[in-house]
């Protein structure tokens, strides 16, 4: 999920009339709340004052703090965004179940850690009873891997990182 995503996601969720929302795909977790509890009280105590003291009350938006929660939380965001954009993403180019090896008993293609050069095989995912060699398009370290073996992945699922 790039950050563009993230903004358009933010605006479908400021636009409808949901009050929370999350979303879980893959290693990334979105959790989203318009603070509605916050705005209705604050416009409760603002209409309770208008009726105690009808001198020149002005509707004033809800409390700064609302604001700020709002963009602390696209901060925190954005520095998720950055932290997961460190290094290259190797994605799956198709749906199929992973393996990490070429075969049971044999060993696993790599492991984090392990050093990879342009070419070399990471896993294999079987698609349709075809077997497709996930080819390292990068030069680097593997700093992360996100799948196990015989998992099934989705198209452009991450599986490793590397750095």
């Amino acid at each position: 999920m790039d950050f563009n995503q993230v903004k358009e996601l933010l605006a479908l969720v400021n636009q409808s009339d949901l009050t929370e929302f999350d979303l879980q795909m893959d290693n990334v977790a979105v959790r989203m709340s318009k603070n509605t509890h916050s705005l209705q009280s604050a416009q409760q105590t603002t209409n309770t004052r208008s009726n105690e003291a009808p001198s020149s009350v002005k509707d004033t938006p809800a409390k700064p703090e609302m604001i700020l929660d709002k963009n602390e939380t696209v901060t925190a965001i954005e520095s998720e965004i950055e932290q997961v954009k460190e290094g290259n993403m190797i994605l799956s180019p198709l749906v199929g179940v992973t393996y990490m090896s070429s075969g049971p008993d044999q060993p696993v293609f790599k492991k984090v850690g392990d050093s990879v050069i342009v070419g070399d095989v990471l896993c294999i995912v079987e698609a349709m009873k075809l077997m497709n060699e996930i080819k390292s398009e990068v030069e680097g370290t593997i700093a992360e891997i996100y799948v196990e073996d015989e998992q099934v992945v989705e198209y452009n699922q991450p599986l490793f990182r590397i750095i």
